[in-house]
């Protein structure tokens, strides 16, 4: 019989934030340690290596992990854990639980939760504070992919993909900078797409589309104001083809959750998203920005334990 570990698996990206969750793990997690956090501590080096780490980990009996890092830290722990760990996601001491050290640039996913530091992870960390949340299962043409903060297609993807590639080291301002450039070439189109709620084939041009967990992308957007991460729902948010002056107009609206009820946005609570694309696209999924050619999406209802 495999053996539990009870401590907690700090993974460490070190290039998070620019560089600066590097400079700042080392004081963090010892802060950790003297709130009296037993943990072991490993570092990535390379993309991906978060998922391999974790997976392995899980594998030798770990069930607590910590994201010391951003949004992209704890999208590689998640993708280590899935899809292995849904088979012990029925009893709370084999669940899957992650922490977090929010050292990034973006660290949306802990905006929900009021969580804006990491002193104030820590002391989540500490107090034992746990809740269950559920994980979203994206099928696309070359494989799968798990996440708990949100996926987008459109312009909001076509931004991150710009500020990701030539701006992330100026942070938040990086995307004001990514946003600029997708205004000037702004590309309304269709995503095809079908939902559990509607059986008919969606092939309307949009601004984006986004199919969220939680509600903020970029640190500060908030994308999905209606989205909970315990809902059993994938909140799916549609910004129809709105023009050039009024997405400025209306850019702030982003800010503030406002935006869905402009008259060309809607949004829906949904299970399961069928996609019918005709190749590969820029997406965003949990800052990430890979090209993929999505094919489904459905929700997996309380599979993972968020120490907040």
């Amino acid at each position: 019989m495999l053996r539990m570990n009870d401590k907690f698996l700090a993974i460490v990206n070190p290039a998070a934030g620019g560089g600066r969750c590097g400079k700042l793990a080392p004081a963090a997690l010892d802060d950790l340690r003297k709130r009296g956090v037993s943990l072991e501590v490993q570092t990535t080096h390379a993309a991906g290596q978060g998922s391999k780490i974790a997976a392995q980990a899980y594998q030798n009996g770990y069930r607590n992990f910590i994201a010391v890092g951003g949004d992209g830290t704890s999208f590689e722990i998640v993708n280590g854990l899935f899809p292995q760990a849904l088979i012990g996601t029925k009893a709370a001491d084999t669940r899957p639980a992650l922490g977090f050290l929010p050292l990034g640039t973006g660290n949306s996913f802990l905006k929900d939760f009021s969580i804006d530091s990491s002193s104030a992870a820590a002391a989540a960390l500490a107090a034992g504070k746990r809740r269950r949340c559920d994980v979203i299962h994206l099928t696309h043409a070359a494989g799968e992919m798990y996440y708990i903060n949100l996926l987008t297609l459109g312009f909001a993807a076509d931004v991150a993909v710009v500020a990701n590639r030539y701006f992330k080291f100026l942070g938040p301002a990086g995307y004001v900078a990514a946003v600029s450039i997708c205004l000037a070439r702004l590309n309304r189109r269709a995503f095809p797409l079908r939902t559990d709620l509607d059986p008919n084939l969606d092939t309307r041009r949009c601004l984006f589309l986004a199919f969220s967990n939680s509600k903020y992308t970029g640190g500060k957007m908030l994308i999905a104001p209606n989205a909970a991460t315990d809902d059993g729902l994938i909140e799916y948010v549609r910004w129809g083809p709105i023009s050039r002056i009024g997405l400025i107009k209306n850019f702030h609206t982003l800010f503030d959750g406002t935006h869905v009820n402009n008259p060309l946005a809607s949004r829906a609570g949904v299970r399961r998203v069928e996609f019918e694309l005709d190749g590969p696209v820029n997406v965003m999924i949990d800052g990430e920005s890979p090209q993929l050619q999505c094919q489904r999406l459905e929700i997996l209802p309380g599979v993972l334990d968020v120490c907040v």
